[in-house]
């Protein structure tokens, strides 16, 4: 990075914190009961070591209501990666709120961490790493749950983003919701376990996440208790989870999975976890937020399930409209290939007047309903010159002309006019 761009991250960092948050449990509440003790051991062995200090307890995730444990795999993504890159790209002040603990199981996917520091804080441990990395940044750690009762302390610095990376889906909607009250930004991270395919993750808006039981609860409870239906950038796999939570092996018969929370509704059965995967889901945050506090324009891919048969279908409907209005096809200089880059970059699957409405996940469901149309009638139909409508958007278009539209419609047109110039110069037209 440039000193210039790192003197303006530093910056913008150091007027307010740049939060990094998950979620599990505060040292203080560790037990040393002799059922917790018995569960240590037993985590210890089965991964190959054992010792008396039972500080490393379990690693714990996070359950959103009983219902879920069977069907549901939740997050297992930690901050680790994401506020470490965020430190090593100059951010100059970190808020890292957490009340895990590093655990023997967690090790394989935490960015800084050694066996010396399991049983020890999250957030602490981050602190201590990051100060020896870059002494400079402002590091404030909070060994804290985030909860209603702790939002104004957390959130009310007004950071410039916020990381979320919790892991309960309770704790998890209650951030997010709170993030949209304040108009704070935020980008949240969803299922990293079992999945194993790198190529495979996203980021996207919240409503157009798939194949994601995180996301898919998340995006529920948001709209049911806080009406809120998009808007919240992710990160996600569009993998399948290979695995479900481990079965729960109780020490005695009459024990429940309740006697190893440590706080209720957390859940203590875990979820397999390929370390490379989270570490991916933290440098994808990282990416996305230097670049968004940087002001580059960062275009996510769309999720849009077509396959080139529909984008033959789409070209075939231009040459087809062509012919009608101009009585030739001869001024269509774009493939399907090109057409698809034209309806899955730059409008998303969308109708050019419903940029902001979801599509994403139900394109193919729509494609029977929408063409492309020369923007500026006097120009060829190219790569900067289509736009995506719908069937009963195409005559309305026909029949108008863009100094009516630049006049009627000053901010549709301007929205059009940028479209259409990324797409001059990402082809250098």
């Amino acid at each position: 990075m440039g000193e210039r761009a790192k003197e303006w991250l530093l910056a913008a960092g150091a007027g307010a914190a740049v939060g990094a948050l998950s979620a599990a449990a505060v040292i203080d509440l560790l037990s040393r009961s002799k059922r917790r003790e018995r569960y240590a051991r037993d985590l210890l062995e089965s991964n190959g070591m054992t010792t008396g200090n039972t500080r490393s307890s379990k690693h714990l995730g996070s359950l959103g209501s009983s219902a879920l444990l069977s069907d549901e795999v939740v997050s297992e993504q930690l901050t680790s990666h994401a506020a470490s890159m965020l430190l090593r790209s100059g951010v100059g002040r970190l808020l890292l709120v957490d009340f895990d603990q590093v655990s023997l199981s967690s090790l394989n996917r935490h960015a800084v961490a050694t066996r010396d520091d399991v049983g020890t804080s999250k957030a602490l441990c981050l602190k201590k790493h990051f100060s020896m990395i870059y002494p400079e940044c402002q590091i404030d750690a909070k060994v804290q749950l985030y909860d209603a009762s702790s939002e104004e302390e957390i959130l009310s610095g007004q950071p410039d983003f916020v990381l979320d990376c919790i892991d309960n889906i309770d704790t998890k909607v209650s951030l997010l919701a709170a993030c949209v009250r304040r108009g704070l930004k935020v980008l949240s991270a969803m299922g990293a376990g079992a999945r194993a395919d790198p190529t495979r993750i996203r980021v996207a808006d919240l409503r157009e996440s798939s194949n994601d039981p995180l996301s898919r609860s998340v995006r529920y409870r948001l709209k049911k208790e806080h009406g809120i239906e998009g808007g919240i950038p992710v990160v996600f796999s569009l993998e399948k989870p290979k695995a479900k939570l481990l079965p729960f092996q109780a020490s005695k018969e009459e024990e429940t999975p309740s006697d190893y929370q440590i706080v209720p509704g957390f859940r203590v059965r875990i979820i397999p976890v390929l370390g490379t995967i989270p570490a991916i889901f933290g440098q994808v945050m990282a990416s996305y937020v230097v670049t968004q506090l940087a002001g580059l324009d960062f275009q996510t891919e769309p999720v849009v399930n077509l396959d080139l048969d529909h984008y033959r279908i789409l070209h075939q409907r231009l040459i087809e409209h062509e012919e009608l209005m101009y009585g030739t096809a001869e001024q269509v200089l774009v493939d399907a290939e090109e057409v698809m880059y034209i309806v899955k970059e730059l409008w998303r699957g969308r109708s050019a007047r419903d940029q902001s409405q979801d599509t994403g996940r139900k394109m193919w469901r729509s494609v029977n309903e929408l063409m492309l149309v020369r923007w500026d009638k006097s120009k060829a139909a190219g790569i900067s010159n289509l736009i995506l409508v719908k069937f009963s958007e195409a005559d309305a278009h026909e029949s108008t002309t863009l100094d009516r539209i630049k006049e009627q419609e000053p901010e549709f047109y301007s929205m059009v006019s940028r479209v259409l110039k990324r797409a001059e110069m990402e082809f250098a037209l």
